[in-house]
């Protein structure tokens, strides 16, 4: 019988007693003790972490009831209670296995994460993990947050539907998706771009119809080991620097947006910027907040007198007046290409700096 088993490529020890008991039960018609199903457990358990596919030992379960099958019917009737009581005992410990595996696979899974976007680790060490779930860090990696209007959760509907669609189209032995801190995350190889860009037009599909519209940056493609945090940190920069500008999107590339980070860099030069600058705007009747949004609506529609009162609900006479307004008061003119530029840059400033909101 042992030979049996090995060759079905189940060892033996995992139907360890198992022929005894069915040939007692066979005899007795009694149901199997609870030590007996614990045995059955454990064997089970130990079964599922060898390795063994659960099919292979059902079958190998059964060829063993099939050799001591007795011949009476009453008996046989006793000895197959006993064999579903042993195969229901020994596949519930194999579950209970599978589970524990997954909840540590899952454990090892956020640990690793978390050390690889805040750079914890031994880089060494970090590299090594890296390579289990598919990520090959010496080359170069690119990160896209997705920021919806409610938090996205580990497993959650929107995860796995853009997770399903991103891994049904690419390979997905080279791409991580995963959430961190409410946000769904894409970390891809560099120089595939198109993977970034399925993945933003996915959170976009699961996200946008149910409500507001999420916001998604792309950081820039980085080498190394610790390339991964410093595109997931650029990225974060940018879906911040979108928030506090109010800039459109759905979808930002934090290398559009590197202008503003040099900006801000600065603060008193920005500060001495926007005061010198837009300052006067603040005499205005109503203050300097209406001069200031004609200002960026001018500056966001390419200058377009037309296409800026549309987007302020002015006739493009009204527009045309404040214009003036702010050139009278400012001594620049927004019209003029030698003002142009600092005035826009100057308009920048005051967005990042939340001025008037905040005194300078």
């Amino acid at each position: 019988m042992g030979d049996q088993h090995e060759t079905s490529g189940i060892p033996d020890r995992y139907l360890d007693g198992f022929s005894r008991t069915l040939a007692e039960v066979a005899v007795t018609g009694r149901r199997l003790t609870r030590e007996e199903l614990k045995v059955r457990r454990t064997l089970g358990e130990q079964a599922a972490d060898a390795g063994h596919g659960l099919r292979a030992l059902v079958v190998a379960h059964l060829a063993a009831t099939r050799a001591v099958w007795p011949a009476a019917s009453e008996s046989g009737l006793a000895t197959l209670a006993a064999v579903e009581q042993a195969v229901d005992a020994f596949a519930e410990g194999y579950e209970r296995a599978q589970r524990l595996a997954v909840r540590r696979e899952e454990a090892a899974r956020r640990e690793f994460i978390d050390d690889l976007l805040y750079g914890r680790s031994d880089l060494g060490r970090l590299a090594e993990r890296a390579e289990r779930f598919g990520l090959r860090l010496s080359r170069a990696h690119a990160v896209a947050v997705a920021e919806g209007p409610s938090a996205y959760a580990e497993g959650g509907p929107v995860a796995r539907r853009v997770e399903a669609a991103v891994l049904a189209r690419f390979d997905s032995r080279s791409i991580l998706l995963t959430t961190k801190n409410g946000r769904l995350l894409c970390i891809a190889p560099g120089e595939e771009d198109e993977i970034l860009v399925h993945f933003a037009k996915q959170v976009y599909a699961a996200t946008g119809a149910a409500g507001a519209a999420p916001r998604i940056a792309i950081g820039r493609p980085q080498h190394g080991t610790g390339g991964v945090v410093q595109s997931y940190e650029e990225a974060l920069a940018a879906l911040e620097m979108a928030a506090r500008l109010d800039l459109a999107g759905p979808v930002l590339r934090a290398a559009d947006l590197l202008v503003y980070p040099v900006l801000a860099r600065d603060r008193q030069a920005l500060v001495d910027l926007v005061e010198h600058t837009l300052g006067p705007l603040t005499t205005a009747r109503g203050g300097a907040v209406p001069l200031l949004d004609t200002l960026s609506a001018y500056f966001d529609a390419g200058c377009v007198a037309a296409e800026a009162a549309r987007r302020l609900s002015l006739s493009v006479r009204a527009l045309t007046y404040r214009l003036e307004r702010i050139h009278q008061l400012t001594t620049a003119d927004p019209t003029d290409p030698s003002h142009r530029y600092m005035l826009q840059t100057a308009v920048i400033g005051a967005r990042l700096l939340d001025w008037p909101n905040r005194p300078l």
